[in-house]
């Protein structure tokens, strides 16, 4: 939905519907998201599309896109972001680190990327950017060393640059300006922030400048530009809370290098809260282990008295050191509902949203809000509700944080 006050699209990430057929994927958006926008009583509602691999060839067979494109005005809703994410199943099966696959080193992440990008810019409407999501080049424990890890940086850049070059010839022939917007996440080969700028810097600007400037003739700043409009970043608010990132730190560094935000993906981790010695860490771990389940990874992240971080692949481990450890604080990457702060003993990160929020609405640098809660048909079976509702609250839960800010 358009937000006049703001000046901004707000939708969530229709990835929290089960589904890899293009058939399924538009039966979600019928049954699901045609009801979000009546019960949400706006006319218009922007789609947080999610498009599998094998939905996106389904959807560019025969008149099916155009087909899409109707029913879309048909039912007053319209696509200005996508979710390049995951690729294959997302739901009902064991996704783990499998979620990178395949990854930014393979020629089908590229042609996927395409063919995203190809189905943005037949659905965007006149006069908006639109963005695809994407994994942040790899899974960096699928490398053995720093060596392998500086190949697989510089194979995805070569790669990304591609498709940069593919975006401004898009540009050329249609005017719309698409970006791909590069998801730092925890075990990504770009994690935090400072991973992200550096990579931005010194692997993804040399390669595209120069692939841009050899195959269209631009000068090496004019490739630049390009470059810099086509490649943005996902700002998903979970993933930079996970590493006890400053907000207003990471979005001013963002700034400083002049990089763009294509999306703010509003989305809350889960947490112990502060810790110390008189904190019950039986009971915590107790707690933690009911959300400790076999889909998705839930890296944690645990801080210290003297502020080190240590990281650890999945909850499980964490959970197992957990009372001999003692942090002073422990977050893990599982997408709770946005709306709650409490969850017994344990917390969520919400306040980071509302410092995202808040620096945004001093300075809206980017136009695209979308609510990413995934893990519904995973959360403990107390919190399990209503998806319709639900989507409605958290979204309901923005515009309300927004307004009072």
């Amino acid at each position: 939905m358009f937000l006049q006050k703001h000046k901004a699209h707000l939708t969530y990430c229709s990835n929290i519907h089960p589904g890899e057929t293009w058939k399924d994927t538009l039966a979600n958006l019928e049954t699901y998201t045609t009801e979000v926008r009546e019960k949400m009583g706006t006319d218009r509602f922007g789609v947080g599309l999610r498009i599998s691999g094998e939905a996106s060839m389904g959807l560019l067979e025969d008149t099916a896109l155009a087909d899409f494109k109707n029913w879309l005005e048909e039912k007053n809703l319209y696509v200005f972001t996508i979710n390049g994410f995951p690729y294959g199943n997302f739901h009902s099966q064991r996704v783990k680190d499998h979620v990178h696959s395949p990854d930014w080193l393979s020629e089908e992440r590229l042609a996927y990327s395409k063919r995203l990008f190809t189905i943005l810019n037949t659905l965007l409407p006149e006069g908006m950017d639109g963005g695809v999501s994407t994994s942040p080049v790899s899974y960096r424990h699928w490398f053995e060393n720093e060596t392998t890890l500086a190949e697989a940086k510089a194979k995805g850049a070569d790669q990304i640059a591609d498709l940069a070059l593919f975006l401004h010839q898009l540009k050329q022939e249609s005017g719309k300006s698409l970006h791909l917007d590069m998801e730092p996440e925890p075990d990504g080969i770009l994690e935090t922030g400072e991973e992200f700028i550096q990579y931005y810097n010194e692997f993804i600007l040399p390669a595209a400048i120069e692939r841009i400037s050899s195959e269209v003739g631009l000068s090496a700043s004019e490739a630049e530009a390009v470059v810099r409009e086509h490649i943005q970043i996902c700002f998903d608010v979970c993933h930079f809370a996970v590493g006890f990132e400053n907000i207003d730190e990471a979005l001013q560094n963002l700034k400083d290098q002049k990089i763009k935000v294509g999306r703010i993906q509003i989305s809350a981790a889960l947490g112990t809260g502060p810790l110390n010695a008189s904190s019950d860490f039986k009971l915590i771990r107790q707690e933690l282990e009911t959300f400790d389940e076999p889909v998705y990874l839930h890296q944690a992240v645990c801080k210290d008295e003297n502020g080190e971080l240590t990281r650890f692949k999945d909850l499980g481990p964490a959970l197992a050191v957990f009372e001999e450890n003692k942090p002073t604080e422990m977050r893990t990457h599982f997408h709770v509902p946005i709306f709650l702060e409490n969850y017994k003993t344990l917390v969520s990160t919400q306040k980071a949203i509302v410092e995202t929020l808040k620096h945004w609405k001093n300075e809206p640098f980017t136009p695209h809000l979308e609510v990413e809660t995934y893990t519904w048909g995973v959360l403990p079976q107390e919190m399990q509700t209503d998806i319709v509702s639900s989507v409605c609250r958290e979204l309901q839960w923005v515009i309300d944080t927004l307004n009072r800010l």
